[in-house]
């Protein structure tokens, strides 16, 4: 009466196969609190607009410091933790996004809020190698499931983000970022607790686990890894338009303030939330390849169509953008680490580092696009890019098939 799970062996019954809902749970709410702080730095771009007189361009600039840090950091931490586990090094990175809030909301210049960006995207770069990690150790035999609730935590930090600051940092001015730094204490503190579970986890001998056989050579998994990361860069160039200028869009489309502008943004980082929950365990039930091609290839129609329908229709079909969207990245995640498994932390540095390198590269991209063609054609431009997702139908199907 033994079961095969998606990726792992079928001894579902030992310990280390069941799955440590309360270790996902703290390392979820760690993600919550990360993207929080990030989501907020972005969603004040128009108030650093109109204080320091910045371009499009140079708001661009500040996702680039931000997301190329991280982009490229993260791989090497991710390589440099799968040879040598640093369990307390997400204590050490949410150190550095507590500096760079500081520097945020204190910033007399443009330059020091570059640095501050900085300091923002190493803290990310060390912190979503490590927790991806923690998630793998933690999922026992459902790893969409583990990756879906740890990255559901960060979508819905990603969420809060623009609310909390049209309801907090708006209001009060740019002073009020660094009251956010308590989030980052509160964040060291589970994080803390965490890295006592990750390193006692380490202590332990080593089981010989029966890593899934997936039968593909070495240059096709390399070619398979290629087409994956080309999805990857669809999806988060399209989202680095959304979450960076959308809300000038609806601004200069509608007329709308900036608080309603941002209402709009939570609605989409709202579904960008949801459909990251329900993504990985769908991936686990019917596999990952359907799960990545219906997301992103699927979502092409209503991402042509969101440029021309009115402020009532374009939040029913921001949500279901967002939600669709979405629901790709953890089955991504997970397909990757069955492709490379005894590379967890490079793949998962890989993909967090090129999902954060391709925003921040596009964002700067698109910042140039905006200025010299219009916002509005951004938007329309970028509605085109899911037809990417096609790329997706050639995916192999690696589940374990139960022997009969």
């Amino acid at each position: 009466m033994s079961s095969v799970s998606l990726s792992e062996p079928p001894q579902v019954t030992k310990p280390e196969h069941l799955t440590q809902y309360r270790v996902l749970g703290a390392i979820s709410i760690s993600h919550f609190l990360n993207d929080l702080m990030q989501s907020l730095m972005i969603a004040i771009y128009p108030l650093f607009k109109t204080n320091f007189s910045l371009t499009f361009a140079q708001i661009g600039l500040i996702t680039l410091c931000f997301q190329l840090t991280a982009s490229i950091l993260q791989p090497l931490i991710g390589q440099a933790l799968d040879r040598r586990p640093a369990p307390y090094s997400l204590v050490v990175g949410m150190g550095f996004t507590f500096g760079g809030l500081i520097t945020l909301g204190l910033a007399p210049t443009y330059h020091m809020i570059l640095v501050g960006a900085i300091m923002v995207g190493v803290g990310s770069s060390i912190f979503h190698p490590e927790s991806s990690r923690v998630a793998r150790m933690a999922a026992g035999n459902q790893p969409g499931l583990a990756q879906s609730i740890f990255q559901v935590g960060g979508n819905g930090g990603s969420a809060a983000g623009p609310l909390l600051a049209a309801l907090i940092v708006i209001p009060n001015g740019q002073s009020s970022i660094a009251w956010f730094s308590a989030a980052a204490l509160l964040a060291m503190g589970v994080l803390f607790m965490v890295s006592r579970w990750s390193a006692a986890q380490h202590r332990k001998p080593k089981a010989k686990r029966q890593l899934m056989d997936n039968h593909l050579s070495k240059a096709l998994k390399l070619w398979v890894l290629g087409g994956l990361l080309l999805l990857m860069f669809s999806k988060f160039l399209y989202l680095a338009a959304m979450n960076n200028y959308f809300m000038f869009y609806l601004m200069h489309h509608f007329d709308l303030s900036v608080r309603v502008a941002q209402y709009h943004l939570f609605i989409f980082l709202f579904a960008v939330a949801a459909g990251t929950l329900l993504g990985g365990p769908i991936g686990d039930r019917i596999g990952r390849q359907r799960v990545i091609w219906l997301s992103i290839l699927g979502v092409a129609p209503f991402t042509i169509a969101l440029p021309h329908v009115g402020l009532e229709g374009q939040s029913i079909l921001l949500f279901i953008i967002g939600f669709v969207l979405a629901s790709a990245f953890p089955s991504m995640v997970v397909y990757a680490q069955e492709l490379f498994p005894n590379r967890v932390g490079a793949i998962s540095g890989l993909f967090f580092g090129f999902a954060f390198g391709t925003a921040g590269i596009g964002a700067a991209m698109l910042g140039h696009f905006a200025d010299h063609y219009g916002i509005e054609s951004l938007v329309e431009f970028c509605g085109f890019l899911p037809l990417v997702g096609v790329v997706a139908l050639f995916l192999p199907d690696l589940r374990v098939r139960p022997a009969n």
